[in-house]
């Protein structure tokens, strides 16, 4: 027979009566708190894993940010480019307006005045801010405006060359900006021609135009030097570079009368013998240069002569080229966004997918079974009322009352 103290009585009565009430209490927190692991105590193994899901779900929430705002950035940047392409097209049908023989010299001037405020407009647009209050168009120097002017009154880039990029997935980054002298400074250029300061005062080549991209493209980025022999009655060229001889149809000089060299046609007029001229092939041009030339030939150029009409044309023609090229390079750099903007949507749809993922399991480990969490709490409740009328009737039980 296993004697029991009623020491032990009381204390075993107790500590069960403690267990059954700390039980109660555990099941309370839960109902209350949503959670059934409210601590690492109540599961070790669940609380281990629940971590490492609140750490991956706030590395998921951290680059759902980033791709948000590397989206923001990336739309402002092209509508901002949109806008441009607007603005340089505008600019395209005056100067194709422009080029109307019957306008006189104060429709051209009317002409010249709305292009100045539309050059205005494109620089505001190259300018455009970001909501931080950065230029959007200054690579790495956001706090300087992309475009200014110069001494002279014309628009040139003020940023540097770099491109800023976002991290929106483990190993994934994708560029948020882009420098302004790539989109709106660097724009190849039309063919165009100099006359050598030595040449005769009437000398003038013009009527310059590309029929053959292809012959100009094996010489291009490379200028062409042609001589004029009036003893020989002939035109020579040769690659400026490197000096090889270029073929000229037809090779014989007569002053007014095109010829063509590497793809290109020119007319030369009232040259002296052994006078030079060069062709400019493979050139960079801002569309702001493109502009503000045009102006000043729409201000400047006295079309009453000869050598003034052939300059306007000219002028007219490199001008519509040169916009051209600008369009285009603006819409490569718009179709460049797009894909940028697709890869973000893809990673955006991913890291959402992940994140449900993630709250799903952390779900299964961490939240409570309110039914089951109630019918415990019910079934302890009654556990602990009974162990508390037993103990009650128990701790009456003494040899002392018998005496």
């Amino acid at each position: 027979m296993i004697r029991i103290s009623s020491q032990q009585i009381f204390s075993g009565g107790i500590n069960r009566l403690q267990e059954l009430n700390s039980s109660l209490n555990q099941t309370q927190e839960q109902i209350s708190t949503g959670k059934r692991v409210n601590k690492p105590s109540d599961d070790p193994v669940a609380a281990a894993r629940i971590l490492k899901l609140d750490q991956e779900l706030s590395r998921i929430e951290t680059y759902q940010r980033n791709a948000g705002l590397a989206e923001n950035r990336l739309q402002q940047e092209e509508s901002a480019l949109a806008s441009s392409v607007d603005v340089i097209q505008r600019i395209r049908e005056l100067t194709v307006q422009a080029g109307n023989g019957s306008l006189s010299p104060n429709d051209r001037k009317s002409i010249s005045s709305e292009m100045k405020e539309r050059i205005g407009q494109l620089a505001n647009i190259a300018n455009t801010r970001d909501a931080s209050g950065e230029y959007i168009f200054s690579g790495f120097q956001g706090s300087t405006a992309a475009f200014g002017k110069d001494a002279s009154g014309s628009w040139v880039y003020q940023g540097d060359e770099g491109q800023r990029v976002l991290e929106i997935d483990d190993g994934v980054t994708v560029p948020i900006s882009d420098h302004g002298k790539g989109i709106y400074s660097s724009v190849p250029a039309a063919v165009f021609a100099e006359s050598d300061p030595g040449n005769a005062a009437a000398a003038r080549i013009d009527g310059i135009q590309v029929i053959n991209d292809g012959a100009l493209s094996a010489v291009s980025p490379d200028d062409i030097t042609i001589t004029v022999d009036t003893v020989a009655g002939t035109v020579s060229a040769v690659n400026s570079r490197t000096g090889d001889p270029l073929s000229v149809t037809p090779a014989a000089y007569t002053s007014g009368e095109s010829f063509e060299v590497a793809g290109v046609q020119a007319t030369i007029t009232d040259a002296g013998d052994g006078d030079e001229f060069t062709l400019r092939a493979g050139e960079r041009q801002s569309v702001f240069a493109t502009i503000e030339n045009l102006i000043d030939g729409l201000d400047n150029i006295d079309k009453s002569s000869p050598a003034g009409q052939a300059a306007y044309d000219d002028l007219i023609a490199a001008s519509l080229q040169n916009l051209d090229n600008a369009q285009e390079s603006i819409v490569q750099k718009q179709t460049e966004i797009g894909g940028r903007l697709n890869a973000v949507d893809s990673t955006q749809s991913f890291l959402e997918d992940s994140s449900v993922y993630s709250e799903d399991i952390r779900s299964q480990l961490r939240d409570v079974d309110y039914a089951e969490a109630i019918s415990n709490l019910s079934f302890q409740s009654f556990v602990l009322q009974a162990a508390q009328q037993s103990f009650a009737q128990v701790s009456q039980l003494s040899l002392f009352d018998r005496l």
